[in-house]
């Protein structure tokens, strides 16, 4: 191994002596050789890359971010000519193992919280800061993050992803909506500095400080990629609502350093997730399909639940009609979600509601659920001592629980219910919406949601979330 004797002689040029010992890295997705390299008193890593334009980038791109007092490792010694340079040692842990040790005793901690608000505090730095003096000529592959790029990532999801995951679609068709989403993105201001790969396997921590890695694909481009990036990693699988804070968190950093118009961010910031993700999936399924790598196959139920999340939440101002049928075709897949041997956690969302008032709308991606009418069963509103009190007050509940009729029928519902939410986690489907409907939704279908969420919560180890719409509209009025 040639490349191996060369770092152990630019080691010895560098330090004055030959290294102790030598252990050879992950690499990852990557095709770089990385290793640790000890000597008497210095730990640097080095790499071996054969691509020399990509190692320009690298290098090129450390040194201007160390000008400008970025957390990025130094660069101590470099040979262009045979692909090696030692770098700065940041040690082992990075921030998606510190999330997933952390996971296992507490789940997401406040601890990494303030370690992902100290991570895209830092984002705006590079994008807005360094960004904008940056050399863009020594971009690889190419100097932004164009049509052409755009167009690369899409293809590499519908020919390493689609075909090999055999899911079928109009090329002529998928190919406009492409263009069409293209057009969309493009609307978003091009001029800052996009990290590209910014996600948690790039991100080290030491001493509980966050130093950035993996930067030699940027290139300029859109504030919303990396964040996307970020908040959208797989297998990292943050909370939505600690997604929600944190991007809140990142606008309010990069509005400091740039007036920005949360408006127009966030008109673009949803494509920008939704284009990651699909970067994302094909290269799962480059590696893991194409590559038999099947580890990489691990992350496609979370990308599936990011995709669903963005379905339900995301409106796109253009229509891409066979774009998003083969999505949702994607997040109704079994057999995508059971790719990889994970557990997703389920959510079941389960409210009350008035008949009156129509029927709740099922947001969920797959459209899973059950909607139980409780007007048969008897009616504490028609006696004036209960008309205004709610199934959430002891009184009605008492009167509730004393009927057989009331017993026999949440009996019922938790049969269904127990068999359908056992089937969904065997199955990674991440959603199932649960409604009870009365006259007044008052009284019958606030309890029997109650009573239900109740009983899972005790079950099972799944999310419930309960609400009540007419008991919140009332408090809104």
């Amino acid at each position: 191994m040639e490349y191996l004797a060369n770092l152990e002689a630019l080691f010895h040029r560098h330090s004055g002596a030959p290294p102790q010992s030598i252990t050879e890295l992950k690499a990852h997705g990557s095709d770089r050789k990385i290793f640790r390299m000890i000597g008497d008193a210095q730990s640097f890593i080095g790499i071996f890359n054969a691509d020399r334009v990509e190692n320009i980038a690298f290098l090129s791109f450390s040194k201007h971010f160390h000008k400008w007092r970025l957390p990025v490792p130094q660069i101590f010694a470099e040979d262009l000519e045979r692909g090696i340079y030692l770098e700065e040692d940041l040690g082992d842990t990075t921030l998606f193992s510190f999330l997933s040790e952390a996971r296992t005793q507490s789940g997401f901690s406040e601890a990494g919280l303030a370690v992902y608000r100290k991570v895209v505090a830092a984002l705006p730095k590079f994008q807005i800061q360094a960004g904008k003096d940056l050399d863009y000529s020594v971009c690889y592959p190419r100097s932004r993050f164009d049509r052409q790029s755009m167009m690369w990532d899409l293809s590499y999801f519908k020919y390493y992803f689609l075909k090999l995951a055999k899911i079928s679609f109009n090329e002529q068709e998928l190919e406009d909506d492409f263009n069409a989403f293209c057009d969309f993105l493009l609307e978003a201001e091009q001029h800052y500095f996009l990290y590209r790969d910014f996600q948690s396997r790039n991100i080290m921590l030491r001493e509980g400080e966050p130093y950035f890695i993996d930067y030699q694909g940027g290139r300029r481009g859109a504030l919303q990629y990396d964040v996307a990036s970020l908040l959208f990693d797989a297998k990292a699988d943050l909370p939505f609502d600690v997604r929600a804070e944190l991007l809140q968190h990142y606008l309010e950093a990069a509005n400091e350093l740039l007036p920005l118009s949360p408006e127009q961010f966030l008109r673009h910031y949803y494509g920008y997730v939704l284009i990651r993700i699909l970067q994302a999936l094909g290269a799962y399924g480059f590696r893991g399909f194409y590559e038999r790598k099947t580890h990489f196959l691990q992350s496609v139920p979370y990308a599936i639940r990011n995709l669903e999340f963005v379905l339900r939440h995301a409106e796109f101002p253009v229509a891409l009609p066979a774009l998003l049928d083969v999505l949702h075709r994607m997040v109704r897949s079994t057999a995508l979600r059971e790719l990889g041997n994970v557990q997703l956690s389920l959510t079941v969302r389960i409210q009350s509601f008035s008949y009156k008032n129509g029927l709740p709308q099922n947001e969920t991606g797959h459209g899973g659920g059950f909607v139980f009418d409780c007007r048969a069963l008897p009616n504490p509103g028609r006696f004036e001592k209960f008309a205004h009190q709610t199934g959430n007050d002891p009184e009605v509940v008492a009167f509730l629980e004393n009927e057989s009729e009331v017993h026999s029928f949440l009996t019922r519902v938790r049969d269904l219910t127990d068999q359908v939410v056992e089937n969904y986690r065997r199955r990674n489907f991440t959603d199932l919406s649960i409604a009870f409907g009365c006259t007044g939704g008052q009284h019958r279908s606030v309890y029997c949601a109650n009573t239900l969420a109740k009983h899972l919560r005790e079950k099972y180890q799944v999310n419930v979330e309960l609400s009540h719409r007419e008991l919140t509209k009332a408090q809104e009025r």
